[in-house]
């Protein structure tokens, strides 16, 4: 892949996955090749994204996060796309979330103006460098994480070292991972900011995700009491910075129903604070994790829209789909597929099979049975049915489990308009 002024002039050619022409092709005209994964045009495997579905997820977690009383600034570290990020703010999205300084200089390179740095950063070297990053990008409103007063710190390093007169620093509050723990921490944070050069109040942060367990109940009842750690921390900021507008931010993804419904009424009732959700994988959806998410989220009383209650699996609809082809039937009830750990998540769970074509014609026969059992670097092990009649050259269509560690291993999507052609390509910025 070559890279150029910008995404529609990159030349892409057969060092992309995906790419059929030795020649290869510039990104703007992939559109018009109508290319289709289903009749075996790209060279597989490729990971394709659902147009449609991505943008009716879309348009329903706006809708949703409208009539909450929320925002969302979704999480760039899902796909690393500017177009998907641009698209989603464009559609109302408050702004964006990254995860580092990388991709912050990502999203600010391709003309983001709000982010959320949902992370600490390290010391004073990664303070310096954030400084020049900010530097360079003036009109940016930004917002970091600090959950010590070392982070406080760093903090005020990236503020001596930009044009900025003071940065904007959210107090987190954690269990699992990052974030003070206890009162003593969150009181220590409150102080530095409050007496450190450079850095002012801008919120408080969390992330739920880090609470969860295997036991629903278990991870309801530590749930609340992080909420219950929030709300109170909040309280503090506010005492701490009475009348300055201020974020109340949660991970939102696999529980945003909850973590809203604990936190949008502390922010009705400050009157000048907003409750900013981060996820950026329920965009995507899929066929594993967060399938059982909306399950979950259909157990607690779905979803309320415009009044009406809809159900969370039937709403968000999987997005993503990888393309593979059937390489050998090496023994009865196997067949090896060409993708393998390099091109699909396995993290939360392994590919599901949906839809296989023979000549660009859907099989649906053949479909029903197919197990992924298992991963090499480059090879999926597909379990059969007795008496199958899956062949070499068949092409499979496979859903995924968890978007982020699925979509970092490409550097190129695909977009997948509704007659199953390729639309537009996608690059990703990972790094």
């Amino acid at each position: 892949m070559h890279s150029m002024a910008g995404t529609g002039t990159l030349r892409l050619d057969a060092t992309t996955r995906g790419i059929p022409l030795v020649d290869g092709i510039v990104a703007a005209e992939i559109g018009t090749a109508g290319w289709s994964p289903s009749r075996g045009d790209l060279a597989l495997p490729v990971l394709t994204l659902d147009e449609t579905a991505f943008a009716a997820n879309r348009d329903l977690f706006l809708r949703w996060c409208a009539g909450a009383g929320v925002r969302i600034a979704p999480h760039a570290k899902t796909p690393m796309s500017p177009e998907l990020a641009r698209s989603l703010r464009e559609a109302g999205a408050w702004g964006a979330t990254v995860a580092n300084l990388q991709q912050a200089a990502v999203l600010l390179a391709h003309g983001e103006k709000r982010l959320l740095l949902a992370n600490e950063i390290g010391g004073k070297q990664a303070g310096r460098r954030l400084g020049a990053l900010l530097s360079a990008y003036p009109g940016v409103e930004f917002h970091a994480f600090a959950d010590s007063p070392a982070a406080v710190a760093t903090l005020a390093e990236a503020a001596g070292h930009s044009a900025r007169a003071e940065l904007s620093v959210l107090v987190e509050i954690g269990t699992g991972r990052g974030g003070a723990r206890d009162g003593a921490a969150i009181d220590a944070i409150i102080n530095a900011v409050a007496n450190t050069e450079g850095v002012t109040f801008g919120g408080v942060a969390t992330y739920e995700g880090a609470a969860a367990t295997s036991d629903a109940n278990e991870t309801a009842s530590a749930i609340a009491r992080l909420m219950e750690r929030t709300i109170d921390t909040f309280a503090r900021v506010r005492a701490a910075a009475p009348g300055r507008p201020l974020i109340i931010s949660a991970g939102g993804s696999a529980y945003f129903d909850v973590v809203t419904s604990a936190l949008a009424p502390v922010a009705a009732r400050d009157c000048n604070a907003t409750v900013i959700l981060r996820s950026g994988a329920l965009f995507f959806a899929d066929h594993g994790v967060y399938a059982r998410a909306f399950a979950e989220i259909d157990r607690r009383g779905g979803l309320v829209i415009d009044g009406v209650r809809r159900s969370a699996v039937e709403s968000f609809r999987p997005s993503l789909t990888l393309w593979a082809e059937v390489l050998s039937r090496p023994e009865p009830g196997l067949a090896i597929c060409g993708f393998g750990m390099r091109d699909a998540s396995f993290d939360q769970g392994l590919p599901v099979a949906l839809r296989v074509w023979r000549d660009g014609v859907e099989q649906s026969e053949l479909a029903a049975g197919l197990t992924v059992t298992r991963l090499n670097d480059q090879h999926a092990f597909i379990a059969l049915p007795a008496g199958s009649s899956l062949a070499v050259g068949d092409v499979i269509a496979f859903g995924i489990s968890h978007p982020c560690t699925c979509l970092d291993r490409w550097r190129v999507l695909f977009g997948l308009g509704a007659d199953g052609t390729v639309t537009r390509a996608l690059t990703t910025h990972f790094g």
